[in-house]
């Protein structure tokens, strides 16, 4: 049943809302709803089997799990997947739960720089391989490394070929220090996913202060004058309201501001085209985000290897690259998307293209297109031309396990062309409602949406760039710091 009021509504079941509603849960007096579009489940017990499935991502055309999503990379059409389930992205990806560098939290407000930021790194985490101040031994999110003696042969040749190559073995990537390779810090345990719907929220179920309606669709909130004061709800029964003495949007980098648009608060031009009232004039509500674009180096295995492995287990960071070498082919961990050849991922961490989200004025609820404006900038062009010329020649020193004519070595040395049609994306969409203090910032360092009251957005889109590693560890402690805010 939907409650008819709470005290805080959070929008968007995904690891930024799960985390904000298990942690608020969690203390007395405060009554809070999880509103989640997609399905949800009540333990680790009845979670969908494909969930927990570390090996495999179940983010196909088929997927029950996700949301797809339109997009245009360097001018070609395609498109993306987001997940659609109580636990969101979170529930559906790799289990890289890597931390932004401390460098990118100069780009925040001084209110969030990596010293500020880091006890909550530290809190939301269980890290089992290293008990030292860097790391928490306490938080619901398990995080461990593969260890060496299991390393899976891709990562092992990758990791011993980067090192041959001159780049410093890193032991542990979630520490400040020089840049490498090394293992990848994993939220997984026994072969489990453990995102923060199984690690935080399912814990708080218990809690008589929360009530989660999965297959719960917030159309808008609802603004009186410029105070939010609850949201307009689609539980599959009809349209019902829920008064809120606060409202969070946790729905995402692509959903957030869209709710934002539907409730009057963004471009008054594109509020206008949508014929959506004016309530705040924010020009930023959808516009200049970033995300990691990714090429795709495909080779062939020298002879059959092992499946059932997490799909990333070693990486290499340079100032702005990460090179990824996935442990199986898409085909075999991506059910569905029939790509059988092995790749290994050339990832621009720090792009400086951006993008925006493209809204449909004959239908503001359809899915917008993501345009992300990628290999814009010359300078992008240029740096991964650099990673793919650095992966083809690491793939060439993997000769135990890469068949050594399968490497392109043309790569060596790619045109615009080339790069295009091998471009991908990392699907690490932020900076959508960016946070900050300037005339294009939607958020303030509190993650209040500016012009309004009572209302806040606390997931990847107020990220005020994306982070230089995977951002899903990032936007766990953002969400996890929010809370105590509220």
């Amino acid at each position: 049943m939907i409650p008819a009021r709470a005290d805080i509504v959070v929008v968007g079941g995904g690891s930024a809302g799960c985390t904000l509603a298990a942690t608020l849960a969690g203390r007395p007096g405060r009554t809070v709803v999880l509103l989640e579009s997609g399905p949800g489940y009540a333990s680790t017990g009845t979670a969908p089997p494909e969930l927990l499935d570390a090996s495999r991502l179940p983010v196909g055309p088929e997927s029950r799990w996700t949301a797809q999503y339109p997009v245009l990379l360097a001018g070609r059409p395609g498109t993306i997947a987001r997940g659609r389930v109580l636990g969101g992205s979170g529930a559906v990806n790799g289990g890289y739960f890597v931390r932004g560098r401390p460098g990118d939290f100069d780009a925040w407000p001084p209110s969030w720089s990596f010293d500020h930021v880091l006890p909550y790194f530290r809190l939301i985490e269980h890290d089992s391989d290293f008990g030292d101040e860097w790391h928490g031994a306490a938080g619901p999110v398990p995080v461990s490394r593969t260890p060496w003696s299991r390393l899976h042969p891709v990562a092992r040749a990758f990791h011993d070929a980067a090192v041959a190559a001159g780049h410093l073995p890193v032991e542990d990537l979630n520490a400040p220090g020089p840049v490498g390779v090394g293992r990848v810090p994993l939220n997984i345990a026994n072969g489990v996913r453990m995102g923060p719907a199984l690690s935080s929220l399912m814990p708080a179920l218990a809690s008589p202060n929360l009530t989660v309606c999965s297959g719960t669709r917030a159309r808008r909130v609802v603004m009186s004058g410029a105070e939010a004061v609850g949201v307009e709800v689609d539980g599959g029964d009809g349209v019902t309201f829920i008064e809120a003495g606060s409202v969070v949007l946790c729905a995402g980098a692509v959903e957030s501001p869209r709710l934002l648009l539907l409730s009057g608060i963004g471009p008054a031009d594109e509020l206008a085209t949508l014929g959506v009232a004016p309530v705040v004039d924010l020009p930023g509500v959808g516009t200049g985000f970033t995300d990691h674009p990714e090429v795709a180096v495909p080779y062939r295995y020298r002879s059959d290897l092992p499946l059932g492995t997490a799909v990333l287990e070693t990486v290499l960071h340079t100032d702005e690259l990460e090179l990824r070498p996935y442990t199986a082919p898409f085909a075999d961990s991506v059910p569905g998307s029939g790509a059988a050849v092995p790749v290994l991922g050339v990832v621009l961490t720090r792009p400086r293209s951006r993008g925006r989200l493209i809204f449909d004025a004959r239908d503001p609820y359809a899915a917008p297109l993501l345009d992300y404006g990628y290999l814009d900038d010359p300078r992008d062009r240029a740096a991964l031309r650099h990673g793919v010329a650095s992966a083809v020649h690491l793939l060439a020193a993997m000769d135990e396990v890469v068949d050594p004519h399968s490497v392109p070595t043309g790569a060596a040395d790619v045109d615009d062309e080339w790069l295009a049609a091998h471009l991908g994306t990392s699907q690490h969409l932020s900076g959508s409602c960016r946070m900050g203090s300037d005339d294009s910032a939607v958020v303030d360092d509190r993650c209040r949406v500016h012009g309004a009251e009572r209302l806040f957005v606390a997931d990847t889109s107020v990220f005020p760039q994306v982070p230089s590693r995977g951002p899903h560890a990032t936007v766990v402690m953002l969400a996890r710091r929010v809370a105590d805010a509220l």
